[in-house]
């Protein structure tokens, strides 16, 4: 509680003792420059802040970029692996089919072979 009545007297004191010098040509001069120098130093911290943040932007622009080209090649291969499957899927069962046809063909050869 006192830090905090020692912060209030300081900061109630440093606004009276501003609007004293203001009262005064050369403190309101003073006070003047002080202000010009903040605004130039918020300026340029906001001018580099405006940089700062454009080249991040160009960063993160890229990277979605190249996480987007990654994406589609990884979709493209994807889809062509699901085709290769389902091509080697259909000859599978093709070459089943036909294997089971000659297996019954043959069967029912040798089953026509022995009641003769």
């Amino acid at each position: 509680m006192k830090s905090l009545l020692w912060f209030l007297f300081g900061v109630i004191g440093g606004f009276v003792a501003a609007h004293l010098m203001n009262k005064d040509p050369r403190g309101h001069e003073v006070l003047a420059d002080v202000d010009a120098r903040i605004t130039e130093f918020t300026d340029r911290i906001g001018d580099a802040y405006r940089e700062q943040e454009a080249r991040f932007s160009g960063i993160v622009d890229e990277v979605k970029d190249a996480a987007n080209d990654a994406y589609g090649a990884a979709k493209a291969s994807a889809a062509e692996a699901v085709d290769t499957v389902k091509d080697t899927a259909a000859d599978a069962v093709a070459a089943t089919a036909d294997a089971a046809a000659g297996t019954v063909d043959a069967a029912e050869s040798a089953a026509s072979k022995l009641t003769d």
